[in-house]
């Protein structure tokens, strides 16, 4: 059974995270790809606040497709984690406890997810039509020139992901490839 979380986390529910557990999650998500992620950390270089309080939120890289009539979002799959790998160490020293993407985390990454107290989740990419159903609501709150990579503030309920990365140092493709692999 899937673990029912709510976002923003609390550092309770990300020690409790391992490697492998399915969750739902339900609250508040922010979207944010490379060209946002890169405004950010510009803007905090500059000492400026960012567009939303980075405390304990989860940040889903994702740009999604227009919305048909009648729907809140269109297509909502994740995109590759690695294209903000140099920015995510400084997102989670201000405060991010959660990503969602596919794909690797950077060793750096990985390190700052340990340090800052922090978790990756994949969510699974060829579903974004899937996981769109989960989103009640979006909206726009930053960076909207840049398109589809505009911030959004996005809000869920039961948003299926999977720790891939947890704050202990599991890594769940490693353990996959591992196991598979014959090596366990």
């Amino acid at each position: 059974m899937p673990l029912k979380i709510t976002a923003p986390l609390d550092e309770a529910t990300v020690k409790r995270l391992k490697a492998g557990d399915d969750v739902l999650i339900t609250g508040v998500l922010y979207t944010a790809r490379d060209a946002a992620h890169k405004r950010l950390v510009e803007a905090l270089d500059r000492g400026e606040d960012p567009p939303f309080d980075l405390k304990g939120q989860v940040v889903y890289y994702m740009g999604p497709a227009p919305a048909k009539p009648g729907q809140v979002i269109g297509s909502a799959g994740p995109t590759t984690s690695g294209r903000v790998d140099t920015y995510a160490p400084r997102l989670m020293q201000k405060g991010i406890r959660g990503m969602i993407g596919k794909g690797h985390r950077s060793d750096e990454v990985k390190d700052a997810l340990k340090e800052y107290k922090a978790v990756y989740f994949a969510a699974v990419g060829g579903a974004g039509a899937l996981i769109s159903q989960t989103i009640r609501k979006s909206e726009i709150i930053a960076y909207a020139d840049l398109g589809a990579e505009a911030v959004r503030r996005l809000e869920v309920v039961d948003f299926p992901a999977t720790v891939i990365n947890d704050i202990h140092g599991g890594d769940l493709y490693l353990e996959g490839r591992a196991h598979w692999s014959g090596k366990v």
